[in-house]
């Protein structure tokens, strides 16, 4: 299979996403398994790159079918929207939340347009999306929206462990409502699914219990007993292998292990500690149910670093080598019956 065309949508200018995009076009492995091009502004990948002493050329092309994916260069979709004398680094700004939002939109269209195959992103910063008047709140949220799909899959994976999420930024009295059987159902469903177009179809899914040791049969907390165990039931006669509940001090290092193909975590600091306890460089968000495939660093704009040549591109390098290995399968997955 031909190396797949990944876009780079640069983040928030005034974050460590453009430091971490350049370095990532200066490993070798990356350009081993995949061609890519940025979404961004050239101006500032330019001074990224110079500042960083790598070496590498920057070329402003207007669309994916200028790129020539050359080598010790990179290609930039030239949005032209952020003059690097225009932000202050490690600040929240609304024009770099506005920049931002513009890379996400013109590389969801031309993934959508069939232009590029998969979409990776580097760091948004919320505060700076939200001063901007950006109505989503994320980089899923604006996924779903743009690409017209109800409510997308997350999914991290780490070391072999894969984790999916029930809910995302909720607060955990919000979470906690929306372990319901309906939802868990139609999760169950979705994450077999999506397990399926990344070519891991097959394995058992395990859902994380609630409460501590799962509720112990409702002395302390009665959600598996009312909500999961029952979802879990009609989710096996449906013929979903899925196993649980099973209690969320376990139930990560059993998947890491090999007992399960991924855990349905049932809220977002259940399953992020997991991961990012395993390995927080190498922990890569993937999301899934869009037309095509997305992944990201699993870390924010860092502000605090920004700029000052200590970030560390481990996270991006990674997250590039997840979306070629998984490529071909999705690729697959999406051609007509």
């Amino acid at each position: 299979m031909s190396r797949p065309v990944i876009a780079i949508t640069m983040g928030d200018p005034a974050g460590v996403g453009p430091e971490i995009v350049v370095r990532t076009f200066a490993d070798e492995t990356v350009h081993r398994v995949a061609r890519c091009l940025v979404y961004g502004d050239a101006r500032v990948i330019d001074k990224a790159a110079r500042d960083g002493k790598l070496g590498l050329t920057v070329r402003a092309i207007d669309n994916p079918a200028e790129a020539r994916f050359a080598g010790a260069s990179i290609e930039v979709v030239d949005l032209a929207n952020a003059d690097p004398a225009s932000f202050e680094p490690g600040k929240v700004q609304a024009s770099c939340g506005k920049a931002a939002w513009e890379y996400m939109e013109a590389a969801v269209n031309a993934a959508l347009s069939g232009e590029v195959e998969v979409l990776n992103t580097a760091p948004i910063n919320k505060e700076s999306i939200q001063a901007a008047g950006v109505s989503h709140i994320g980089h899923t949220e604006m996924l779903a929206s743009l690409t017209g799909t109800r409510d997308p899959l997350t999914m991290f994976e780490t070391l072999g462990l894969r984790v999916f999420f029930l809910s995302r930024h909720a607060s955990l009295r919000q979470a906690c409502d929306l372990v319901t059987k309906a939802r868990l159902l139609d999760y169950i469903e979705r994450c077999h699914q999506a397990l399926a177009r990344l070519g891991l179809g097959g394995g058992e899914l395990a859902v994380a219990g609630l409460n501590p040791h799962c509720g112990e049969h409702g002395l302390f907390g009665d959600e598996e007993v009312r909500e999961v165990e029952p979802a879990i039931s009609e989710a096996r006669t449906r013929g979903f292998r899925v196993a649980g509940p099973i209690g969320a001090d376990s139930v990560f290092h059993q998947a890491k292990i090999g007992r399960y193909a991924a855990v349905l975590a049932l809220y977002h600091d259940q399953g992020h500690i997991a991961t990012k306890t395993l390995d927080f460089e190498r922990t890569i968000s993937l999301t899934l149910g869009l037309p095509f495939l997305r992944t990201s660093v699993d870390h924010g704009t860092a502000f605090d670093i920004a700029w000052q040549g200590k970030a560390s591109a481990v996270s991006m390098v990674e997250s590039i080598l997840v979306s070629a290995r998984y490529a071909p399968a999705y690729r697959q997955a999406q051609r007509p019956r």
